[in-house]
Parts: structure tokens; sequence; C-alpha cells
């Protein structure tokens, strides 16, 4: 667990000062019309669309941006109409990998992150011979600083919270939670003034692949270039990497 959480916490410090901040709007926007599309356009009642926007306002996305994305969504202004896919398949030294896209050609998109995959030393599979490695979980990070661990404990298992992770060498706590009581032990941290370092829906593995040397390296570098293409969301990956690799994607 500790190289997932430590991943999606430098993909969140990295995207909240992406200096292609058009690209991640880009994105952000695409998720914010599909909630909408697909739940209403109304975030009290739609706990994804409420989720895109908490993000998007993490990212300094301006209001009138996240407006137009839910108008769009809802139909009162035309807009292009997104399919979600989850793409699987596995990256350097049999690493599993999830692949989530928002596209509008399917073809175009599976055919392209073939070719990246292969590129950078994996290779797409068939559908479910990964996904079985994860589990959808709610990830939140809570700086140590800011509360006591048996407080937390209290405030988090009161709230819905299925455990909480404390690693000697980490400034964060790590809690988990099934994705129905997320947002419910979300608000119970902040009505308690707890300072949340990142929280997510995300997909937890349940083992996960140690990578060493140039392995490591190239592992790196296909999360880049899959994190980079227009049309992906979000990777999940089961690799856990060196500390020093870890430091350099930093």
């Amino acid at each position: 667990m500790a190289g997932h959480s430590k991943w999606a916490q430098i993909k969140h410090k990295k995207a909240v000062v992406d200096a292609k901040r058009g690209k991640l709007f880009s994105k952000l926007a695409k998720e914010i019309s599909v909630a909408a599309r697909l739940g209403g356009g109304d975030p009290s009642m739609n706990p994804r669309l409420r989720t895109a926007i908490e993000k998007a306002k993490e990212a300094n996305m301006p209001q009138d941006n996240i407006k137009r994305a839910i108008q769009k969504g809802t139909g009162e202004l035309p807009g292009m109409a997104y399919e979600e896919a989850v793409y699987e398949g596995y990256g350097p030294g049999g690493v599993a990998m999830l692949i989530e896209v928002l596209t509008d050609n399917k073809n175009r998109t599976v055919s392209e992150i073939r070719h990246l995959l292969s590129k950078h030393g994996g290779s797409l599979g068939e559908a479910g011979c990964v996904s079985w490695i994860f589990e959808k979980k709610g990830l939140i990070l809570v700086n140590k600083q800011s509360i006591d661990e048996d407080s937390l404990m209290a405030v988090a298992l009161e709230a819905g919270a299925e455990d909480l992770k404390n690693d000697p060498k980490e400034e964060n706590y790590e809690i988990i939670t099934s994705p129905d009581d997320f947002q419910a032990v979300k608000d119970a941290l902040s009505k308690e003034c707890v300072q949340i370092a990142m929280a997510e829906l995300t997909m937890l593995p349940k083992t996960q692949v140690s990578l060493e040397g140039d392995t490591a390296e190239k592992m790196l570098k296909l999360m880049d270039v899959l994190e980079d293409h227009d049309d992906v969301q979000n990777v999940y990956a089961n690799f856990d990497l060196p500390e020093e690799v870890m430091a350099k994607a930093e």
C-alpha cells in the first residue's frame, strides 16, 4: 500500500502545480460533464459530480469552466459525448495496470494506448486479466501534525472508515474507506478541522510488485506518458518502487 499512496500523493502535488494546466482543466471538465450527464447537474444529489467539482476547485479551475462543463453534461450547452472505457494490461516487470479513459473515439484511443504500452515495455491485456487484483476504495491522507492517531481513529471509525494505517516513515496517516462511506468520512474529518493532505476514490491493489533499477525507471516513464494522454483520466498500477525512484518522480 505504501507504494500506492506515495504515488497518489506525488500525482496530487503535480496536478495542483501542473504547468500544462490547460490539459488538466480539459480532463477535469470531461469528468464533470460525464458525471452530470449520468447523474444530473446537482452535486448534492450526485456524489460523482460532487467529487469531480471538488477536484476541479483544488486545481484552481475557474468557476465558469466548471459551470460550462456541467451544462454540457446536462445538455443545456452543446458538447462532445464522451464514452467511458477501462483498459487492462501489464507494465514492465509484470505490473498489473488499469487505465480509465473518457473518449469520443474508442477505436483511436485503444490503438494509442496499446502503442504506448508496447513502446514502454508493457502490453494490453484482455478484459478481466488484472481487474481482480484491484478494489475500489476511498483513500484519505491526513497530516500527522494536525491530529494524534487515537483522536483520528475515533473520528474516522465513527464516520465509517474501514482502516487507519500509520507508517512511521510517512508524514501522513492513511485512511481507507468503502466508496459509499468516503464522503461521510471526509466530511467528518473536515468538521473536526483535520488537515486532509489528499482524498480520492481510487482502485487499491490487493498485492504489489516490487521493482528495482531500470525496470522501476521504465515503469515511471510509462505512467507519465499514459497520464499525459488526452483521453486518460486515471492509471492504477500495483507497483512498489524504491524511495530514491519515488524521489525522482517528485
